[in-house]
């Protein structure tokens, strides 16, 4: 889905789940050790399909994953000299898509601005999905290499949900390759490194690099993603995952429709000869999202939703396997593979601090969906405009006043209790079971669309927001409804307690 965090041939979780290493993380100033989940010995898929398919087996279709080759584009990069010892006003430390649009949006009023990363040419490994009116609202259309007419959920083997909302996959090339432009017309330059330290002054910032470079900024910007390494937390961290394993696949055929993508297929029918995995599936749930390019070629996809632990890869690749096969989908090759992980929830960053973020680093992500490409792309004009406003208005801030002052616009109180509300439906989310997930599901898209459109997007606030809940409580079947009332009480109160003790 849009906001899934991708890392290639393995995935990284903390001990415990207290947080997670980004694989492509700009910061390593604190060390961490981490469990890497691989591929068990137990084999799920059988080799010797038809025509060199792959019909039945978990190490067949990993023989068919390719090695990863890193693409870059080939951009001249006009390249920080740290000779000079020029204070720059706005460091970004990371270079995805969140980073580099507010680089672009700062340099394009005239203030000097130094993308830091570690690989600033190379091409994202994330698969973005998005709604097509998300896109549309950033004037990034020519940035979707593929478009479907609507989105379709099923339920369940009988209830099929049919949403009249385009859906679009972002071209990663494109999009990078198009900011990258930009920053380089408007003198945006660049560095090659990892930062591994900040220290801060009174009207600057020290970013010490691992490469020995020291580089000054009135200004920083966390962009690095979930890494947390250089915004600060003082709360427990204790989020749910959304964990999922996808491929990108040339198949003999598949049952979809190519006019539209599979946002989410609850049904479990391809578990019924495993009464094992289909009880675990049950308690835990997972679905397929699905992107169809043709008859032929297809993104296929097997996520948990939200679990606290996360679900272990190996169980999403198992369920995903049994459900190739009971699709009659028989994959003859694999362009890539990919294995996800998103914190959703947990606390937001200590309010105001020096150093300001944006994306997962600032609790972005939506911790109901897991969605955060869009919303991070919307917030960019916001943290830029805040940051020209103060930097090139007033050089009498100090930069902890002006770092507060930019914390303040990206969470004003309206987001803060908007993210309080996607937290409370989390937590029920993270009670429910399969049924009882089918039947939330099936309430939610019987909404009318301004809800669950709102509601995905982040565009709906409290008032609304409980018209929402309201609007859903009424639409929900009465086992859903006793379901609600009794798994929902507790993260109710909690929400409200927190919506009153954060007034300021």
């Amino acid at each position: 889905m849009d906001t899934l965090l991708k890392t290639h041939n393995k995935i990284e979780f903390l001990p415990q789940f207290h947080g997670f290493s980004e694989k492509v993380s700009n910061s390593s100033s604190v060390k961490i050790q981490i469990q890497e989940l691989r591929f068990g010995p137990k084999k799920f898929f059988s080799k010797g399909g038809r025509n060199g398919c792959v019909e039945a087996s978990s190490s067949a279709l990993l023989e068919l994953v390719p090695e990863t080759k890193k693409e870059n584009l080939e951009f001249d990069l006009p390249m920080y000299d740290p000779s000079k010892g020029l204070v720059v006003d706005l460091a970004v430390v990371g270079g995805g898509p969140a980073g580099l649009a507010v680089a672009q949006q700062v340099s394009e009023a005239g203030l000097s601005v130094c993308s830091i990363d570690p690989s600033p040419q190379l091409i994202w490994p994330n698969n973005y999905g998005v709604w097509v009116d998300e896109f549309d609202a950033m004037d990034l259309l020519d940035c979707l290499d593929t478009t479907w007419s609507g989105a379709v959920v099923y339920v369940n083997d009988k209830t099929k949900k049919d949403l009249d909302r385009p859906y679009g996959r972002v071209n990663r090339k494109q999009l990078k390759s198009k900011m990258l432009q930009k920053c380089i017309s408007n003198g945006v330059k660049f560095h090659q490194a990892k930062v591994i330290k900040v220290i801060h002054e009174e009207s600057k910032s020290l970013l010490i690099c691992n490469d020995g470079v020291t580089i000054q900024a009135v200004m920083v910007l966390d962009a690095t993603g979930f890494s947390r390494c250089l915004v600060q937390y003082d709360k427990p961290y204790n989020p749910g995952y959304q964990v999922a394993y996808g491929i990108l696949a040339e198949v003999e055929e598949h049952p979809f429709d190519v006019d539209k993508m599979v946002f989410m297929d609850w049904r479990d029918s391809h578990l019924n000869n495993n009464l094992e995995l289909k009880e675990r599936n049950s308690k835990t749930p997972t679905f397929l999202y699905a992107m169809p390019f043709s008859s032929s070629r297809i993104f296929l996809e097997e996520t948990s939703l939200v679990a606290r632990p996360g679900v272990p890869m190996k169980d999403i690749q198992e369920r995903m396997v049994a459900r190739l096969r009971h699709l009659g989908i028989k994959v003859k090759s694999i362009e890539e593979d990919e294995r996800c992980v998103i914190p959703m929830g947990g606390p937001l960053p200590v309010l105001p601090q020096r150093v300001v973020g944006i994306g997962g680093t600032a609790g972005m992500v939506h911790p109901s969906t897991g969605y955060m490409v869009a919303r991070t792309l919307a917030a960019a004009p916001i943290v830029a405009n805040s940051i020209v406003q103060y930097l090139g208005s007033d050089r009498s801030f100090s930069g902890s006043e002006l770092s507060a002052e930019v914390w303040k616009d990206l969470w004003p109180i309206e987001r803060r209790r908007q993210r309080e509300f996607f937290c409370f439906g989390m937590d029920i989310l993270l009670k429910l079971d399969l049924p009882a997930t089918r039947r939330f599901f099936d309430a939610f898209f019987n909404l009318e669309p301004r809800y669950w459109h709102g509601f995905l997007s982040s565009r709906l606030f409290l008032p609304e927001l409980v018209l929402f809940g309201l609007s859903l409580f009424s639409h929900a079947s009465n086992p859903s409804r006793l379901e609600i009332m009794a798994k929902g009480t507790l993260p109710l109160v909690n929400m409200i307690n927190n919506l009153i003790q954060d007034r300021k």
